[in-house]
């Protein structure tokens, strides 16, 4: 027998009439109604409010206006495909599916209502590790610190000129070619050459001046900023839209390919088309912000939405069950 889906909602004269049609061709064309109310999820709110009635039965969807003979011609056709593809392995295998909650479908259900929560506290954790090496450096425990400085050196250039440092006696230490006043340069107060890259990475720091955070002032931005726009996401309830992508790639990535590409191409030796530069700690988080942000903000909302299809699913597929199981015990 084929299952009818019927999203309505109360107060609805055009799905009452739908509902009446379908009970008149309960004789002619067999099947099992699963009522879904759009007004009790506001996923389905959003997905169905303004179409209801919206009937679906096996691969059709039929929205208003419908008569009883669209939904007759309707029930005949998903009747007469199943009756052709009761053979078929993969849809026998994919009614199976459909016939049963499976751990699977919970998992996936739960990880659709919480997928901010698990993705916050996963960029959380990892902005917050880098800054636990110089705690622990500090206290005295390298054997802890000393881990988390080479899971993140595979996954950031950890230049100590281009880093954040604590329990120093300034927060960076830049090259004197970064052109920051105030700011003791990397070459003073650690006597080690500007140019040598691999020092410079190696570098973790000491009891003067501190010791480095395990990630680049660029990349805690860029993580920082996407954890920010994180809380506020949920803080809306998860309604900002999409940022649109052009204004992803103005405001996130012109901003960080021309502070990042311009001071790697002019320190290339022999580069003739503009002079060497260094940038600054604050045009790296800077950049790195926007980047993060505008990240998050175009690509958080599309994962939403995503995640809200897979939940009206879910709750279509738990009428449809909910349905049937009434009806075998009638």
């Amino acid at each position: 027998m084929i299952t009818v889906t019927l999203y309505t909602r109360k107060d609805c004269s055009p799905c009452e009439q739908v509902k009446a049609d379908l009970e008149s061709l309960q004789s002619e064309i067999p099947h099992t109604l699963a009522l879904v109310d759009v007004d009790e999820d506001p996923d389905l709110q959003v997905a169905y409010g303004e179409r209801v009635p919206v009937l679906q039965v096996g691969p059709y969807t039929v929205e208003a206006p419908m008569d009883r003979a669209k939904i007759s011609m309707t029930l005949a056709a998903a009747r007469d495909r199943m009756q052709q593809t009761k053979g078929d392995p993969k849809l026998a295998a994919r009614r199976e599916r459909g016939a049963s909650f499976s751990s699977a479908d919970r998992i996936i259900h739960w990880f659709s209502r919480h997928f901010m929560m698990v993705l916050n506290l996963f960029i959380f954790l990892y902005v917050a590790l880098p800054f636990m090496a110089p705690v622990f450096m500090n206290a005295g425990v390298p054997a802890l610190a000393r881990p988390i400085y080479s899971v993140y050196g595979a996954l950031c250039h950890q230049m100590a000129f281009r880093s954040w440092f604590l329990f120093g006696d300034q927060v960076a230490y830049p090259r004197a070619s970064a052109g920051v006043e105030g700011y003791v340069t990397y070459g003073e107060a650690t006597g080690l050459d500007e140019d040598d890259l691999l020092e410079a990475r190696r570098f973790i720091g000491n009891e003067e001046v501190g010791y480095k955070v395990a990630y680049c002032e660029r990349d805690i931005a860029i993580y920082g900023a996407m954890f920010l726009f994180g809380l506020l996401f949920v803080a809306s309830g998860r309604r900002i839209p999409p940022l649109p992508w052009y204004w992803w790639v103005i405001i996130g990535i012109l901003p960080i390919g021309i502070d990042g590409f311009s001071q790697l191409l002019s320190q290339i030796p022999g580069w003739p088309f503009w002079d060497y530069r260094e940038s600054t700690p604050l045009l790296r988080t800077l950049t790195g912000a926007l980047f993060g942000f505008s990240t998050a903000w175009f690509g958080f909302p599309l994962i939403e939405e995503s995640m809200a299809e897979t939940r009206v699913n879910f709750a279509a597929k738990k009428a449809r069950l909910d349905a049937k199981a009434r009806a075998e015990d009638h």
